[in-house]
């Protein structure tokens, strides 16, 4: 693992899949010129609208997200968490919400199922069934092994609450995880930031959250603040609340520096 700069996308996806996949294209590009060897998009970045907008669409978001992200790393010679999207599933009416990895031939690298779905009813008044459209993964993430950019985890936002996915991403060697997200207004301004620190500070871990921000169809608002954290937990990025993004220099000497001084995964008792 060398040094290497590092960038969380912060996009208001809209119900329009080519203006959505035009907008990411921008930020891609602005982020390489920035000189970011790795970027994630935010949860659904290709599309956020109603859920049976998103079920009638769905074939058609996954084959042009899919081959969006394949275009997109080849093109610029990065790697790129492609944020999530649905993925339609066979016989059940609904998709899986999928992220994936992909390397700068266009390769993918890791796929991932989000496991916890979000059904919730948010003191706000707004209730969220992801589960009315959306079929949870069956297995937990796995972890890339990169010589280059350290040793990649994937997750996607409500995984957040359950720190047992994060430890599981630990004891397979992560060192670098991703939490792309569309976390709600009304949650994030409380719960956002700490959970990030939280996973990055007990696994002693890099965290890059790229994120949805303001109004993205109907009352649909979502929170932004997009970031880049470290493995003591210190925010060395945030993108705010407009669309843009975190860039941070992610760098192993930090990472052996911090897990040297705080030793908590040798000291483990439990497993």
């Amino acid at each position: 693992m060398k040094s290497y700069l590092a960038a969380a996308i912060q996009m208001s996806s809209v119900p329009d899949l080519h203006k959505n996949l035009i907008e990411a294209e921008e930020l891609i590009d602005l982020a390489v010129r920035r000189g970011a060897e790795l970027i994630g998009l935010p949860e659904n970045f290709s599309f956020m609208g109603e859920e049976k907008d998103k079920l009638a669409q769905a074939e058609e978001i996954y084959h042009e997200t899919t081959k969006f992200l394949r275009k997109m790393a080849q093109r610029f010679q990065v790697t790129i968490l492609g944020g999530s999207f649905p993925l339609p599933v066979e016989n059940t009416g609904k998709v899986y919400n999928t992220t994936v990895l992909i390397d700068p031939s266009g390769e993918e690298l890791l796929r991932y199922h989000k496991v916890h779905l979000f059904d919730v009813n948010v003191p706000d008044g707004n209730t969220y069934r992801e589960s009315s459209t959306v079929v949870a993964g069956h297995e937990l993430p796995s972890v890339y092994f990169s010589d280059k950019l350290g040793n990649i985890g994937l997750s996607v936002c409500y995984d957040v609450r359950f720190p047992e996915l994060y430890r599981h991403l630990s004891d397979k060697g992560a060192e670098v995880m991703f939490v792309p997200a569309a976390f709600t207004a009304f949650t994030g301004k409380d719960h956002w930031q700490v959970l990030l620190q939280a996973r990055a500070i007990e696994n002693t871990a890099y965290v890059i959250a790229p994120a949805q921000t303001g109004n993205n169809y109907g009352r649909r608002y979502t929170h932004g603040h997009a970031v880049i954290i470290d493995p003591w937990g210190v925010i060395l990025a945030d993108a705010g609340e407009q669309p843009g993004i975190a860039i941070a220099e992610i760098k192993p000497s930090r990472l052996e520096q911090v897990r040297r001084q705080m030793p908590s995964l040798e000291h483990r008792i439990f497993s």
